[in-house]
């Protein structure tokens, strides 16, 4: 490949007379002589100060750079931004959350695309700008690494912020004092890194590594760590391979690769959002996904990984036996991987795998596939008169299979978790929390803070709740999600009432409310969508543009020729 061909992008930029202004600007910012015949590779950072899950990330980038530059490319990093799923949880703020998908996604593809580089690394940390940065690679389309920013430590006795969320609950029930909330609280996030349980950080970073994007292992490494060091310098020097090689995202994120991906999340028992946020990821790649394939893949895929939110173990415990490396090979030997889908290491995911060593004797985190957890997934899609356009439920079998109830409605999330504090839910009830979709919230809000209420209270086997809006991945219980249509649209969660019977039936994917045609019709007649406070901004523009949850709740426009 010639100089020109490896700087398919940056020469643009950079050669000819006509430049001069160009590496004048980039003198300033520190390029040598030589470095204008060099790739160059933009190193999209999410560092901020804003959550744990980013604050080391400038390091990371760092490293990355170096590696960049000693195989012989420029690497250049530049910032996006990043909010806390974390601390927004259960405010208003929690709103622009996966607004921020968008905005991230949207950053990255700018800068990658005035500045004209080669090739692209993305360092991403938490729950939402982790899928964006791939968002953002799929558009490019350039050769690229997603390296993941890494897992917390554990907190004192094991705990992480579930913990934090589950005490609120726990102190709300009596069963522990002031002072004790106040130990969790000041022990459970000792330092950098995402939430250390299989939530949604977690859950799509094992994802995006079988989705064959990241390093090997990317997923399973601790933030605080000399492994995660080498991860970033050797996803650097990788994008400059992939540059020769020119092998781009597109030829990597294929279906079957997606499916494999799926696969992987279901056999960790992963987070509900990465199926919104897989879907997503999808559709920038114009490949076709959609939630009958989690519900075909989920059919033949078993959860082993008996980790949190439902499980006993933490990431760095799963980390410590080899994280999913052995369970991806074990996985491909039984036929549930394609081994045959390229990878970012220039390799296909079978040949990755030919050398991992099996997990040690004894370890009892991860279950050999004639004692599952579960043996089917426990993502259920689930349709019904609730939910016509589909519905995400999160159900490993310890709650029941089945639940049926009285619906108690509420119109936010605020509403529900003062009634779970104030001893207003009880056993039976099956909570209704709508107007908190895409559209609605806007913004799609996660139900943590009553999910972890409810956990903390001792009814997690006692009531049940259903939303248009999302769950953390460290929610657990008997829960169902990504209602659609959503109630802001008119959708049939809009039309339930105090009273009514909901029934949740995971072996028939089912959700129903007992109301008969026309009295829906009767109530939908009725019906007016409540006034938004929401009048400018990103959230209003989110609102205009965003698609349904079961389509990713993706911002991407029709094709202009079809308009």
């Amino acid at each position: 490949m010639s100089d020109k061909d490896l700087r398919r992008y940056s020469r643009v930029v950079v050669d000819g007379d006509e430049q001069a202004p160009s590496r004048a600007m980039l003198r300033a910012v520190g390029f040598k002589e030589d470095d204008f015949q060099r790739p160059q590779i933009g190193i999209a950072s999410t560092w901020s100060m804003v959550t744990p899950c980013n604050m080391h990330i400038d390091g990371l980038a760092e490293e990355a750079e170096k590696g960049a530059n000693e195989a012989g490319a420029k690497g250049v990093i530049f910032n996006t931004i990043s909010v806390s799923d974390g601390i927004s949880m259960g405010t208003p703020g929690m709103r622009y959350s996966l607004v921020s998908r968008e905005i991230i996604a949207d950053s990255i593809e700018a800068v990658a695309g005035a500045e004209g580089f080669d090739g692209v690394v993305t360092i991403g940390g938490c729950d939402k700008n982790m899928p964006a940065c791939v968002m953002a690679m799929a558009r490019l389309n350039r050769p690229s690494v997603f390296v993941y920013g890494g897992t917390i430590k554990p907190g004192a006795k094991r705990r992480d912020v579930v913990s934090v969320f589950e005490a609120v609950g726990a102190r709300s029930g009596g069963s522990i004092s002031s002072d004790e909330l106040l130990e969790v609280e000041r022990t459970a996030i000792p330092g950098p890194g995402a939430c250390g349980g299989m939530y949604t950080a977690n859950t799509m970073a094992s994802a995006i590594e079988a989705l064959g994007m990241s390093l090997a292992n990317s997923s399973a490494q601790e933030a605080v760590s000399s492994d995660k060091i080498s991860d970033c310098h050797r996803a650097g020097a990788a994008v400059m391979e992939l540059i020769k090689r020119d092998l781009k995202p597109l030829d990597i994120m294929t279906k079957p690769a997606f499916e494999n991906a799926i696969s992987v999340v279901i056999a960790l028992g992963g987070s509900t959002n990465a199926v919104l946020h897989l879907i997503a990821i999808a559709r920038e790649a114009e490949v076709e996904l959609g939630l009958d394939d989690f519900t075909r893949i989920g059919a033949m895929t078993p959860v082993l990984a008996d980790v949190r939110p439902s499980g006993r173990y933490l990431m760095s415990e799963l980390i410590e036996i080899g994280g999913i490396q052995p369970l991806m090979k074990r996985m491909l030997d039984r036929g549930l991987l394609h081994g045959d889908c390229l990878t970012v290491t220039g390799k296909t995911l079978a040949e990755n795998l030919a050398d991992v060593a099996d997990y040690p004797e004894g370890q009892d985190i991860v279950r050999d596939f004639e004692q599952p957890i579960k043996p089917d997934s426990h993502l259920a899609i689930l349709y019904g008169n609730l939910a016509p356009e589909g519905a995400v439920a999160k159900i490993t079998g310890k709650e029941g299979l089945h639940f049926e109830g009285v619906a108690r409605v509420f119109h936010s999330e605020e509403e529900a978790l003062q009634a779970i504090l104030d001893n207003v839910v009880t056993a039976g009830d099956v909570l209704v929390i709508r107007y908190e979709g895409p559209k609605g919230a806007p913004g799609m809000r996660e139900m943590l803070s009553p999910t972890g209420a409810i956990m903390g209270k001792g009814l997690g086997k006692d009531v049940a709740l259903i939303t248009d809006g999302r769950f953390s991945g460290g929610s657990h219980g008997f829960v169902v999600g990504h209602v659609t249509p959503e109630a802001a649209v008119g959708g049939p969660i809009a039309l339930v009432e105090d009273g009514d019977r909901i029934r949740i039936d995971a072996e028939s994917k089912e959700i129903n409310v007992a109301v008969d045609e026309a009295t829906m019709a009767e109530r939908r007649s009725a019906w007016k969508r409540p006034k938004s406070p929401v009048r400018r901004g990103a959230l209003a523009k989110y609102r205009n543009e965003v698609s349904s949850a079961s389509e990713g709740a993706v911002t991407i426009p029709p094709d202009w020729d079809e308009t």
